[in-house]
C-alpha cells in the first residue's frame, strides 16, 4: 500500500509539472482576452488541484474525508505569505487555523513539492504513542491527516531573496495536544 501511494503521489507530481509546462506556452497568438482569462482560470484551478490532490491522496490512505478548498483560507494564506515575502522566514501566523509552511531555495518550487515534503514526515509519526520520533518533526504530516480538518487554503510567493515560501492553512486546526489525528 505504501509503495502504491508513493507511486501515485510521484505520478501526480510528474503529471502536474507537465500540465504546468503546457500552460506556459501560448497555442494561438491571436487569442482574445476571453481566452486569456479562461487560461488564467484553468491555471488557477490547476494550482488548487496541485495542493488538493496530494493532500487527499495522503488522507485517503487513512480513510479520511477529502479536504475541500476554501477561498477564505487561501486568502489568509496569501496574506500571511506576502507578510513574510521580505524575509521568507518560516514564522507561523499564530491564527486559529492549522498551518504548514515550506521554504525552498530558488523560485521553481511547486505546490506538490511542499505537500510531498510534509507527507515524508509520515515515517516519523508513531500512532500508538501519538508522538514524533525523537529529534524529528511529524507535525506537518499530522496536520495534513487531522480527521477534523475539512477545509484548506494555500498560497505561494517568491520572496525578495528569490526563494519560495508556500503555506497551507487548515480549518478546523489540528495538532490538538492529547488528541490523535485519526
Amino acid at each position: 500500500m505504501e509503495m502504491r501511494s508513493k507511486f501515485t503521489l510521484g505520478t501526480f507530481l510528474l503529471l502536474s509539472s507537465l500540465v504546468s509546462l503546457s500552460y506556459s506556452y501560448s497555442t494561438d497568438e491571436d487569442s482574445s482576452q476571453l481566452m486569456s482569462r479562461r487560461l488564467l482560470n484553468q491555471a488557477s484551478d490547476m494550482s488548487i488541484q496541485q495542493y488538493l490532490i496530494p493532500h487527499n491522496i495522503i488522507r485517503e490512505e487513512r480513510r479520511l474525508p477529502p479536504l475541500k478548498w476554501s477561498k477564505k483560507l487561501a486568502k489568509f494564506a496569501s496574506w500571511w505569505a506576502h507578510k513574510r515575502q521580505a524575509d521568507c522566514a518560516l514564522i507561523h501566523s499564530n491564527s486559529d487555523y492549522g498551518e504548514n509552511l515550506f521554504w525552498g531555495s530558488g523560485k521553481d518550487w511547486k505546490p506538490g513539492d511542499a505537500v510531498a515534503a510534509w507527507a515524508e514526515e509520515k515515517d516519523y509519526y508513531d500512532h500508538k504513542k501519538n508522538t514524533c520520533t525523537k529529534n524529528k518533526d511529524c507535525l506537518h504530516y499530522t496536520q495534513m491527516i487531522w480527521k477534523d480538518s475539512l477545509k484548506i487554503g494555500c498560497a505561494k510567493v517568491v520572496c525578495r531573496s528569490g526563494d519560495t515560501l508556500i503555506g497551507c492553512n487548515y480549518d478546523p486546526h489540528g495538532n490538538v495536544i492529547g488528541q490523535k489525528p485519526f
